[in-house]
């Protein structure tokens, strides 16, 4: 980031963590010892493909995209990462060297917390094990209900899922991410996706205001979603 930096207090974030909460005031300080701030614009890569996994990381503020490319540089998001979110835990405990990229989508803050940091408290404290266990086991269940989702859904069907889940209290859809992003996590075309989108807002199901989908009727919208 370009702005000047403000002192920021990893012991006190790594403390109101669930993963972190619950470990002593002396296991936090170890883990501080070993961790990394890092400062991201738009656009910069934090691992690529093939890059040795000695850490993993959460992300404090920003965006982040877990994704795949083809040699002609087409893009496959596989997952966006948000505030408050980790990521890379699987590939630190494999051992094996990253297989997807990960890039930050805006500014972005990250805690990197070291992989030897992290197996020397799991000697100390097995909890923690079952905690970072437990977080890979949900990130595993999503990617098989994705799996599930592009399989036996429309994309007409995804699409609207997609919003019926991410609607706050004010039943508005906020994309955290480009339109074009959002298209290729629900595995669908930009073009296909905007199609969409302007086909429930002539249904009056949805009004679009650039990233902000304001969803009329939550109820007809997810009776047209079994259309």
């Amino acid at each position: 980031m370009k702005s000047e930096i403000q002192p920021f207090n990893i012991r006190s974030y790594l403390s109101v963590l669930p993963l972190f909460a619950d470990l002593s005031d002396d296991e936090r300080e170890r883990l501080v010892r070993n961790c990394e701030l890092k400062r991201l614009v738009r656009g910069d890569m934090i691992f690529r493909v093939g890059d040795p996994c000695d850490a993993f990381h959460v992300v404090v503020v920003g965006q982040v995209k877990l994704y795949v490319a083809n040699t002609e540089g087409q893009e496959k998001i596989i997952e966006l990462i948000g505030a408050g979110n980790s990521f890379a835990e699987a590939f630190m405990f494999l051992d094996k060297p990253c297989f997807v990229n990960a890039q930050a989508l805006a500014d972005t803050l990250l805690v990197s917390i070291s992989k030897a940091a992290i197996y020397q408290e799991i000697e100390r404290e097995p909890r923690l094990a079952m905690r970072m266990l437990a977080g890979i086991s949900r990130r595993l269940h999503g990617l098989v209900q994705d799996v599930e989702s592009y399989a036996l859904h429309s994309g007409m069907q995804r699409l609207i899922g997609y919003l019926l889940r991410e609607q706050e209290d004010s039943q508005t859809v906020s994309l955290p991410v480009s339109k074009s992003a959002v298209a290729s996590r629900l595995s669908l075309t930009p073009e296909y996706f905007s199609r969409v989108l302007h086909e429930l807002e002539a249904q009056g199901l949805i009004t679009i205001d650039k990233r902000n989908i304001h969803i009329l009727d939550v109820q007809r919208l997810a009776r047209y979603e079994a259309h």
